[in-house]
């Protein structure tokens, strides 16, 4: 096809894609959808080889949230019956972090629910931070505690975080339909905030949420603009108990295109398939490997993931390889990049920050545009094939439980 061709040649050049070639992806039949992947596998290989990152989500607080996220199990008024707990000691959490580290995972995300954090509430990740580095030499260590304050982004690179997670979800004309107790422009400016302490940005989006194919596209060429060195890609889990229920409209080859046009408008950046994998690509994970370097191991926060050992073979039967802690997850013009903003981020994995030097076209920032490809109209989802509430398991077991966690 030439629309792929053309997508390949952009992404080995790290071109930016018009927002007509991203609809067409997503646009393309079922029949096709093989040659999707291949094409995108070759723009996912030129940069990182067939590695794959492994992450570990530690849920440092559960619940009790006072924000009103229509897709989340922690929202304010969920009905859903996840686990609630006040924040983990830093032993408690350096002890479910060590789980994920011994099962191969590089980065641990510290995630806790809430608006943003207090500067205590800082004080107490900034001392979890330090004993999960003590005790595991070499991890990278990602934060995601909500909207920051100024300040906070700084004291917590200071503490030995190499990364900060806030997502943007949705498209910026959508996303007061999602959340209104904050804006699209508060998450914008907190990632930039992280940039500009020096911390390396992750920032991604929730697909299955009832969006269209052009609002996929908008957040997902903002993020390109906003330039995280990772992009998660999370598929909805329609948790009963929350507002987002009865959205089931995923299947797993819409699934394959969205990943696919991630790859390509965002094509030498980490791209992490997230929550959802289980629950709505099933058995065809193994292909999204094709597309993603990166995915999270065992458990999410309040749901529970596949066996953290079925990942690692998944990995192996699919003909990729666990990236090693020794290795450096970016491609060199991007980890030269940050290194050159003298970030300390494990791997040379940080974003460029603000007043460092342009991106000169590199990278998953903007640059100039291709010629103007023909119009197609946006897909129409296919019928869902039923919503499998079955594979929407709460999580019993890991971070404030007395049960060993999935790694």
């Amino acid at each position: 096809m030439d629309l792929l061709n053309t997508l390949v040649d952009k992404g080995l050049r790290r071109e930016l894609p018009t927002r007509e070639e991203a609809l067409a992806v997503l646009a393309t039949p079922d029949d096709e959808l093989l040659d999707v992947v291949a094409a995108a596998g070759k723009v996912r290989r030129q940069w990182f080889g067939r590695r794959v990152k492994l992450n570990y989500l530690v849920n440092l607080k559960s619940g009790l949230c006072p924000e009103d996220c229509s897709y989340c199990s922690q929202r304010l008024g969920s009905k859903a019956e996840i686990l609630k707990y006040t924040w983990l000691k830093p032993e408690e959490a350096s002890k479910a972090a060590a789980a994920g580290v011994a099962g191969g995972a590089k980065r641990v995300c510290l995630v806790a629910s809430g608006r943003g954090p207090t500067d205590r509430d800082v004080d107490r990740v900034s001392q979890t931070i330090e004993a999960i580095k003590e005790q595991n030499e070499g991890v990278e260590v990602c934060a995601c505690l909500g909207l920051l304050s100024e300040g906070q982004a700084g004291r917590l690179r200071s503490a030995g975080a190499d990364a900060y997670n806030h997502n943007l979800n949705t498209s910026e004309g959508t996303y007061g339909e999602i959340t209104t107790t904050h804006t699209y422009a508060d998450r914008v400016d907190t990632v930039q905030q992280a940039q500009a302490a020096g911390l390396s940005a992750c920032s991604g989006l929730i697909a299955g949420m009832g969006e269209s194919d052009e609002d996929l596209v908008d957040v997902v060429f903002s993020l390109r603009e906003l330039d995280p060195d990772s992009v998660p890609v999370n598929f909805l889990i329609p948790f009963e108990g929350t507002p987002l229920a009865k959205e089931w409209n995923l299947t797993p080859q819409r699934c394959l295109r969205i990943l696919a046009m991630v790859r390509f408008v965002c094509p030498d950046v980490e791209v992490r398939l997230a929550g959802g994998r289980e629950v709505h690509l099933r058995s065809m994970q193994p292909l999204a490997l094709h597309l993603v370097n990166s995915i999270f191991l065992g458990d999410y926060l309040t749901s529970e993931g596949q066996a953290g050992q079925a990942d690692l073979d998944m990995i192996a039967d699919a003909g990729f390889e666990v990236e090693g802690a020794g290795t450096t997850t970016l491609p060199r013009h991007r980890a030269d990049a940050a290194a050159g903003c003298g970030s300390h981020a494990s791997g040379g994995c940080a974003s460029e920050a603000e007043g460092c030097g342009p991106h000169a076209g590199a990278g998953c920032g903007p640059c100039g545009e291709g010629p103007e490809a023909e119009a197609v109209p946006a897909a129409e989802v296919p019928e869902a094939l039923g919503a499998r509430t079955d594979l929407v398991a709460v999580r019993r077991r890991g971070a404030g439980t007395d049960l060993a966690p999935n790694a």
